[in-house]
């Protein structure tokens, strides 16, 4: 495996929760939270297909996150060329897929809102699996182009560049209208579409008040109550439906991602 599981003392590690569902509850902020780097926001804008095939595109980011957290070695292998080959024409004079940069505030998003999602919905993590969570979340960009020490040492280092980029980030009236129509449905199922507003107020709710303000989503005190509401009901529900129940999605991933690379045995 990339990733290991816990210790023999029964610690937390990324493979142990990076199967839950809940974690797709937070997808969106994550995604707005890359897209507010303009370097991310404008390839997006100008490659990505996820307007007009959403659920395709949230296929790839998921087979990816499971494969370098869950996959075998050689499985990770395969996806990692199958996203550099997609990153090869996502470049321009503004941006480069292949810049570590652009991919450590990536990683760094998927690593944060993770850990914000799980102790949400299982409680705060102790000393020892929070670092060992922190150390291992540095795959999402090692796996690519990101060198081990561009990942800050600790996690305090960590907060530190995190602090610094939420304060700078900044989005333009481009990325702004690509986000109003992504969070609007896009041109995606009517299913998809009709289930938006829900999805658009759990983004927004989860986003930093600086980033809703930039990407100009309106958020009242009487939000804050609604979603401080949900966010107490929901995680005890949650945790309430059998583990084998709430990782079925990331199990359907693997699976398709294992279905789909017997297909391309030149791959792995």
């Amino acid at each position: 495996m990339v990733v290991t599981e816990g210790t023999d003392t029964g610690g937390v590690a990324l493979a142990d929760f990076v199967g839950e569902s809940m974690l797709l509850l937070g997808a969106g902020p994550t995604v707005l939270l890359q897209l507010a780097l303009p370097g991310v926001g404008y390839g997006v804008a100008e490659h990505s297909t996820t307007l007009q095939r959403p659920l395709d595109r949230l296929r790839t980011t998921m087979t990816y996150v499971y494969a370098v957290t869950l996959g075998t070695e050689e499985e990770r292998r395969a996806v990692v060329r199958l996203v550099n080959r997609v990153h090869v024409p996502v470049r321009s004079e503004r941006y480069n897929a292949f810049d570590p940069d652009l991919q450590l505030w990536v990683a760094a998003t998927l690593y944060r809102n993770g850990a914000d999602m799980y102790e949400r919905f299982f409680g705060p993590l102790s000393d020892a699996d929070a670092e060992r969570l922190y150390r291992q979340s540095a795959v999402y960009g090692t796996a690519l182009q990101v060198k081990p020490d561009m990942w800050p040492a600790d996690r305090a280092a960590f907060d530190v560049y995190w602090e610094k980029m939420i304060a700078s980030v900044e989005v333009d009236d481009q990325v702004r209208a690509y986000v109003r129509e992504l969070l609007s449905g896009g041109r995606a199922p009517l299913p998809v579409r009709a289930l938006m507003p829900v999805q658009r107020f759990v983004t927004t709710g989860l986003l930093p008040p600086r980033l809703r303000d930039e990407f100009g989503l309106p958020w009242s005190p009487r939000d804050q109550r609604r979603f401080d509401l949900l966010m107490r009901l929901l995680p005890p529900v949650y945790r309430l439906v059998p583990r084998t129940l709430r990782q079925l999605p990331s199990r359907y991933y693997l699976w398709d991602m294992r279905r789909r690379l017997s297909k391309h045995k030149h791959l792995i």
